[in-house]
């Protein structure tokens, strides 16, 4: 088997390919192609969930990474004990179905694309709000911040998340407000949840309504592939390396708007995307 050629970055739900291998997915047949539209749970940052869809007229029940070692070894998922991308492994999407199906067939591949719009949507949006927060909380910072976003701003996001999880039309982003975000220089005891979340909003009607393009740096045809989320913003344009997928321009999102939740040593970004 070689790598897995995805093409899900440019948007693509649906293809055609031959079953290139097998390998377990728990008690469920893996199954691999040379080429998918399918997106997996990546298994470094699983912020984004793996499409639904069918292959050979089967349900997809879980699609997820899987890396082949150069001795043939095949790890799934959390158990890949190697950094994404490592030289001389194969990096595979794996289909988890039900019922089996032979090497060599070739298969039509067909994903939920209502599925995969929601998702991107929640994806967009994430990244949207992830820079209209680094710009609501640049004042905040009491030395000059460890990093800087792609719009100039302290880059709070990147130097305080946790976990970042997308679902439909929606993400819920989580941030570590402890010692070492402190001893940075952000001064966290002077944030007010509603007044960043206000300002974080009125940034977003902003955008969204600017209706400007959205895409996706795509550097190669391979899983691991490095690539960047890109937006034209009025204020610049700004690029986040992402391996997700995303809607085209920010206008198809509707609207979005954030909650915020200050815990004692935490925040919690609630975004929400209303296409209607």
């Amino acid at each position: 088997m070689s790598s897995t050629v995805v093409t899900f970055p440019t948007g693509q739900v649906s293809g055609r390919s031959e079953i290139v291998g097998t390998v377990p997915a728990g008690d469920r047949h893996g199954l691999v192609v040379a080429e998918t539209p399918f997106h997996p749970l990546d298994h470094t940052w699983p912020d984004q969930p793996a499409d639904r869809g069918l292959i050979g007229g089967l349900p997809v029940a879980d699609c997820v990474t899987a890396a082949r070692s150069p001795s043939g070894e095949i790890f799934l998922a959390a158990d890949i004990p190697v950094r994404r991308g490592e030289d001389g492994w194969q990096w595979l999407v794996v289909h988890a179905t039900d019922t089996a199906l032979p090497v060599g067939a070739q298969v039509e591949l067909e994903v939920d694309a209502g599925y995969r719009a929601a998702l991107s949507a929640g994806h967009t949006a994430c990244h949207l709000a992830a820079l209209a927060l680094n710009a609501a909380v640049a004042d905040m910072w009491r030395k000059s911040a460890p990093r800087l976003d792609a719009l100039g701003n302290p880059d709070f996001d990147q130097s305080a998340i946790t976990s970042s999880r997308i679902s439909s039309y929606a993400s819920l982003d989580e941030y570590r407000l402890g010692k070492s975000l402190r001893k940075k220089g952000f001064a966290a005891d002077v944030l007010e949840p509603s007044a960043v979340a206000a300002a974080v909003n009125e940034r977003l009607k902003e955008w969204v309504a600017a209706d400007v393009p959205v895409w996706i740096d795509v550097p190669g045809p391979g899983l691991t592939a490095r690539r960047t989320w890109h937006c034209a913003l009025p204020e610049g344009e700004a690029s986040i390396p992402c391996g997700g997928t995303h809607v085209r321009r920010t206008s198809e999102l509707g609207s979005v708007t954030v909650a915020l939740e200050l815990g004692e040593q935490a925040l919690t970004m609630r975004t929400f995307v209303s296409t209607s």
